[in-house]
């Protein structure tokens, strides 16, 4: 069963949280996190992204940038700004966008239960990817940013969540890129505690990375000296308040002219050449973009009842990246590349015209249920199968070990 854990939270006083709140480090590279930061000291980049703070082509894997990254911790945690909470807590953190909400609860998960899967992961992890978070974790002693957990609520979780939004909340503020986020800290700690504890399973939804180097950081540190870091900070989202966005993807380079590729496409999918909408509406579609021009593709029918088979990033593997492309380990090769439905169709279109890539896939999002259902089969998805939005923002509370 779950172990939900309350912690003693870092967090911004009220009037600096929208100053300090920044976007997750892994949605941004170094040039974006820098004019975000600019002219913002206090922002929560400045521990997330240091090497923002170091000369312009610093290596964002040199020893320099983790050493900065403990520093601005610890300028952090010591400013005027923040706080750090007297009693271990647990909150409540609602996001708005477009209109649509997902609320959630703030706190620790167990790196016991990552490493005894009642933590069930969907996606390989990349081990560069895991030593630079890991690096980070053991140098700060903190674990500066949440992952996204999610659950199926069979222990009535939601009815405590209801109870806490109707107090006081800490924050309340919407951010630039237009999204609401709202915390409350809950009185009744123990409440959750005991509700966690009926929970069979958590799933992994954003955050993978960080769930490895939070399990391979408590291998690294004298747990004695750091028992909190047997726990690393979660949001745990009921499965029905979790959406999912397309994972679009583009190919730098094709074998052969794009006519010649759409016809080898046809001979292995139905294929509906020169649309208007560049959206696929259902699953089991893709639409490509060649030469200026949106085709819409019907995949070929899964290989099997696995319902990874039947994702349609795996029957998109299987039709067209495998036989056309030679795309076999979508994690390392170079020749394709992944965009997150957030940025839109418009984005793949540039990265066509511009020439930097030949081929722009639109993807059908992958659904909150197949996630699951892959995770309990045992199986793992293809990479940069799921964008799940809003993102969670960074810098509201902050776990230290």
């Amino acid at each position: 069963m779950a172990d939900l854990h309350p912690f003693r939270a870092v967090r911004p006083l009220p009037d600096a949280v929208e100053e300090i709140a920044s976007v997750p480090y892994d949605v941004i590279d170094t040039t974006e996190a820098r004019a975000l930061a600019e002219g913002k000291p206090k922002s929560f980049l400045h521990v997330i992204r240091p090497e923002i703070d170091l000369p312009e082509g610093t290596d964002e894997h040199a020893d320099a940038v983790y050493a900065q990254g403990a520093a601005n911790l610890q300028d952090h945690v010591a400013s005027d700004y923040t706080v750090q909470e007297e009693t271990p807590s647990v909150y409540v953190y609602r996001q708005v966008m477009d209109g649509r909400s997902q609320v959630g609860v703030f706190a620790c998960a167990a790196v016991a239960d990552y490493d005894a899967e009642v933590i069930l992961k969907h996606e390989l992890t990349r081990p560069a990817k895991e030593d630079d978070r890991t690096r980070h974790i053991v140098e700060q002693q903190a674990h500066a940013e949440p992952v996204m957990l999610t659950f199926r609520d069979t222990a009535g979780i939601m009815d405590l969540i209801e109870t806490v939004q109707a107090t006081e909340p800490l924050y309340d503020f919407t951010a630039a890129d237009d999204v609401q986020h709202t915390v409350w800290r809950a009185a009744n700690t123990e409440a959750f505690v005991d509700a966690f504890a009926d929970i069979p399973q958590l799933y992994i939804a954003d955050g993978h990375h960080r769930c490895k180097a939070a399990s391979r950081a408590a291998q690294a540190v004298d747990l004695s000296e750091h028992p909190e870091a047997r726990f690393f900070p979660a949001v745990f989202f009921p499965m029905d308040q979790m959406h999912i966005m397309a994972y679009n993807r583009v190919v730098h380079q094709l074998p052969t002219d794009a006519a010649a590729f759409l016809e080898q496409v046809e001979a292995r999918a139905a294929v509906e050449r020169a649309v208007d909408d560049p959206v696929p509406s259902e699953k089991g579609t893709v639409c490509l973009y060649l030469d200026g021009t949106w085709h819409r593709v019907a995949l070929p029918e899964p290989a099997s009842d696995r319902t990874v088979d039947a994702l349609d990033v795996s029957r998109l593997s299987a039709a067209i990246l495998e036989p056309l492309l030679d795309i076999t380990d979508p994690r390392r090769d170079q020749n394709i590349d992944f965009v997150g439905g957030i940025r839109g169709t418009a984005a793949l279109e540039q990265r066509v015209d511009s020439g930097d890539a030949a081929l722009a896939i639109s993807m059908y999002p992958t659904s909150i249920e197949e996630l699951l259902a892959v995770s309990d089969e045992g199986d793992l998805m293809p990479p940069k199968s799921t964008w799940f939005e809003p993102k969670l923002r960074s810098g509201l509370l902050v776990h230290l070990f």
